[in-house]
């Protein structure tokens, strides 16, 4: 066999949705990225919602928004993806690396707070392979020291947590759409808010700072100008070129009617690992719960995973290794803190397939070599 470690579930429904953007000749920002938006406000119970051509792009104005002074500080995760660090400093802000739970490799609440100072503006937990980080504590903690939080839920799509949705506890959620992801728009993101103040610029931001929702706010076109000031447009604030376009929204509007099925048989796939794994090198990356929460990754930890990946790879099986910390990547060693769990965990641990397709056989065959692993 060879089986891919990651896969969008795509078939003819999203091919038919983006011909008739082709037929409509409307291929750029337009009605059908409103749609998804207003799609997506009520699938994760927000209240507005804005589309983007990437998570990262959310991440950026997510912060972009509160203008913070140059030089605060923002605590993030060291076990992420690059974009979750990065928005702080397309911010010109400082990243705070804050260390892993050992057992969910979610920020650690405790290290969190150790590492907070009077400089630090914000917080991001990410929601680490869709387990959530415990917002019910972050929350509080947060308030009470003035922290704007945003919420990392690249992993997920809005499980619910404690009866929440994940991306709406905090004051911005972010979401991703890449390929790899629950359900994709080929690359895409979405930031949430329940604040629609804290949006007021954000569809300016995202489009070179047009707003086109604002055009009518000039005096000059509602009045007497109205039928020739259609072209009328304003630049307030700096935007960037971090839209949606209608072809990927047709793509996400299809998806979006498929999650629950494909997030099902993720689920699926999950307690199939979890029940059928017979290895005493192995046990699961963190504690799934594949019946309440959905996941876009499922991993395993294994003391030398690096044998583990060639057996795995000889037999057609792709792995990943998510993620490599950031305190130890060079771009940001001027930042370095410690984080111990993080550094030590990440050489345990190995990503293994996870995606709607995959077939039972599929399954069965990574199951029974996982468990023939040994050394």
């Amino acid at each position: 066999m060879n089986i891919r470690l990651f896969k969008p579930s795509l078939d003819d429904e999203e091919l038919k949705n983006i011909k008739d953007s082709f037929d409509k000749s409307w291929v750029g920002l337009g009605p059908k990225v409103n749609e998804f938006e207003k799609c997506w406000t009520e699938h994760v119970n927000a209240q507005m919602s804005i589309a983007l051509n990437s998570a990262t792009a959310a991440l950026h104005l997510a912060l972009g928004v509160f203008r913070f002074q140059k030089g605060k500080k923002v605590l993030v995760p060291s076990m992420t993806f690059s974009s979750t660090a990065s928005a702080a400093l397309y911010n010109n802000l400082i990243p705070v690396f804050v260390d892993s739970d050992p057992i969910t490799l979610g920020m650690d609440l405790h290290d969190l707070e150790a590492k907070y100072d009077n400089d630090c503006v914000a917080v991001i937990p990410v929601h680490f392979t869709g387990h959530p980080v415990q917002m019910d504590k972050l929350m509080p903690w947060a308030k009470g020291k003035g922290l704007k939080v945003i919420e990392d839920c690249a992993h997920t799509t809005g499980s619910l947590y404690k009866g929440k949705n994940l991306g709406t506890w905090g004051d911005i959620g972010c979401f991703s759409f890449e390929e790899k992801k629950l359900m994709t728009t080929g690359d895409g993101g979405m930031m949430v808010t329940n604040d629609p103040e804290l949006f007021k610029d954000a569809k300016a931001m995202r489009w070179v700072g047009i707003d086109k929702d604002n055009w009518k706010t000039a005096q000059s076109y509602t009045t007497l100008n109205k039928d020739a000031m259609h072209w009328y447009y304003e630049l307030n604030v700096l935007g960037y070129k971090y839209n949606m376009n209608d072809l990927a929204a047709s793509i996400g509007l299809v998806q979006l009617t498929k999650l629950d099925k494909m997030n099902k048989n993720r689920s699926r796939i999950i307690r199939s690992y979890l029940n059928d794994f017979n290895n005493d090198l192995v046990t699961p990356m963190i504690p799934f719960e594949p019946e309440k929460y959905v996941y876009q990754m499922f991993g395993i930890r294994i003391e030398k995973k690096d044998e583990a990946i060639i057996y795995l790879k000889s037999k057609g099986i792709a792995t990943g290794c998510h993620y490599t910390p950031l305190t130890m990547q060079p771009l940001f060693s001027k930042y370095k803190t410690d984080c111990p769990v993080a550094e030590s965990e990440y050489q345990k641990m190995i990503t293994l397939p996870l995606h709607s397709d995959l077939t039972g056989d599929e399954v069965d065959y990574i199951i029974d070599h996982v468990n023939k692993i040994k050394y």
